[in-house]
C-alpha cells in the first residue's frame, strides 16, 4: 500500500510521501514514490504515484525518454500545467491497457496507477493535478487545497482541519508529517523512509528536500509531541453527565 499527499498554498507546493510497496511476515520491500525533473528558471515538476509498481516505472520511462529524444510531446516543452497533466494521463492510461487482458482481470490482476502531479511551468502559477488510471484529472480548489493517493482515510482528518490556502509553509510542513504519522500508525503497509519536499512559488528551482527514516530525530521529536498534545487535549475534554 502507499500514501502520499501534496498541498497547495498560496506560498507554494508541499509534497510527501512514503516508501513501502510490501509488508508481509517475511519482507518488506521499499520504493521512492517522489519523482522528480525540471529545468531551472523555466519549468518544475513533481510526481507522486501510488498503484501498480510495474505501470509506474513505465510511465517514468516514457516520460524521460520522451525529454531526451526531445519529442513532440514532453514534460520539457508543455506550455501549461493542465497539458501536462493531459499528456502524463495519455502515457497512464495507455500502459495500463497495455498490460491488462480479461484473464487478468478475472484473476485479480490490477495494472492500475494513480498518480498526483504538481509543479510549476513559467508565467503560471503552481498547479496540483490527480491522474487517475483512465487518463483524465482533477485539480484542488480553495475549500480542499489538498490531494491524497493510497491510503488516505488515517492521515485525512488533521488535513481537513488544518489546511487552507493561506497556511503557512511550516505548518503544512508539520501537519503533512503528522498525516503521514498517523497513516503509517494505523497501516503497517505504509512505511518509511517518508520523503518531504517544499517548493516556493515562483522560485522554479528545485525546491527543499528531506527524507526521513523511521529513527530520524526530527521525526520521533514529532511523534512524541502529536501523542502527547492529542492525549492532554482529550483529558481535557469535557465528560458526559451519565445517569445511570
Amino acid at each position: 500500500m502507499t500514501y502520499c499527499l501534496a498541498l497547495k498554498l498560496n506560498e507554494g507546493l508541499v509534497f510527501c510521501s512514503d516508501s513501502r510497496t510490501n509488508a508481509g511476515a517475511d519482507q518488506v520491500s521499499t520504493y521512492s514514490k517522489m519523482h522528480r525533473w525540471g529545468i531551472d528558471g523555466e519549468r518544475q515538476y513533481v510526481l507522486l504515484s501510488a498503484g501498480n509498481l510495474a505501470t509506474t516505472q513505465s510511465v517514468l520511462n516514457r516520460v524521460q525518454r520522451d525529454i531526451a529524444e526531445g519529442a513532440e510531446e514532453s514534460l520539457a516543452n508543455m506550455r501549461y500545467m493542465s497539458d501536462a497533466a493531459a499528456y502524463v494521463g495519455k502515457l497512464n492510461k495507455a500502459e495500463r491497457e497495455r498490460h491488462v487482458s480479461p484473464d487478468d482481470v478475472n484473476a485479480g490482476f490490477n495494472p492500475a496507477a494513480t498518480l498526483i502531479l504538481g509543479g510549476q511551468i513559467r508565467n503560471e502559477e503552481p498547479q496540483l493535478f490527480m491522474i487517475y488510471p483512465e487518463g483524465n484529472y482533477i485539480s484542488v480548489s480553495d475549500i480542499t487545497p489538498f490531494l491524497q493517493i493510497g491510503e488516505k482515510k488515517y492521515g485525512k482528518p488533521i488535513l481537513d482541519r488544518i489546511i487552507r490556502t493561506d497556511t503557512d509553509v511550516d505548518s503544512a510542513v508539520r501537519c503533512a508529517l503528522v498525516s503521514m504519522d498517523s497513516t503509517m500508525r494505523s497501516n503497517a503497509t505504509v512505511g518509511p523512509p517518508i520523503e518531504l519536499l517544499v517548493y516556493k512559488s515562483d522560485s522554479l528551482t528545485g525546491g527543499c528536500y528531506h527524507a526521513f527514516d523511521d529513527n530520524h530525530a526530527y521525526l520521533q521529536s514529532l511523534r512524541r509531541s502529536w501523542d502527547e498534545k492529542v492525549i492532554n487535549a482529550f483529558n481535557e475534554m469535557p465528560s458526559l453527565p451519565l445517569d445511570c
